[in-house]
């Protein structure tokens, strides 16, 4: 019976450590998404992600220029709508899988970037299913970015 209280008093000295784990890995699916109220292919975005499993919160703004600045983000960058999600910007149509390695990888950046609106990237899917290749970029803290995944 005594080997068993090392073991007990283990888990229970170990539970908060659970716990908090189980916490960041949930905060990190938490996903703000800043968009106009006029735009269409934003929802597209937002169905992505939550089919990922982001608990995303739409907020309708009808200038996103200080979300952009706040993060970085210059106008040739830009796109339709600007996510924010475990501390990083996503701005435009940045696939799902993407983002969930920026947020395991965590690398010292301030936003992953789609500028414009690729034909066939998420939420700007048509019905004839043409795609065109993109990059998505990774926005550095010095304003510089590197190619972060390529989808053709």
């Amino acid at each position: 019976m005594t080997a068993l209280r090392p073991s007990r008093r283990a888990l229970l000295l170990s539970a908060p450590v659970f716990l908090a784990a189980g916490c960041a890995r949930a905060e990190a699916r938490e996903l703000t998404v800043y968009k106009t109220p006029w735009c269409g292919c934003c929802s597209g975005w937002v169905t992505h992600m939550r089919r990922a499993g982001f608990n995303a919160k739409v907020v309708e703004l009808e200038d996103l220029a200080p979300i952009r600045a706040k993060y970085g983000i210059r106008f040739e960058q830009a796109s339709c709508h600007t996510g924010v999600s475990g501390g990083y910007a996503l701005e435009g149509h940045v696939p799902p899988a993407d983002v969930l390695r920026l947020l395991r990888e965590r690398p010292k950046a301030k936003a992953l970037l789609v500028p414009g609106m690729p034909m066939g990237s998420p939420g700007m899917e048509n019905p004839q299913g043409r795609r065109e290749p993109f990059e998505v970029l990774l926005l550095l803290p010095d304003g510089s970015t590197r190619v972060f995944a390529r989808h053709a």
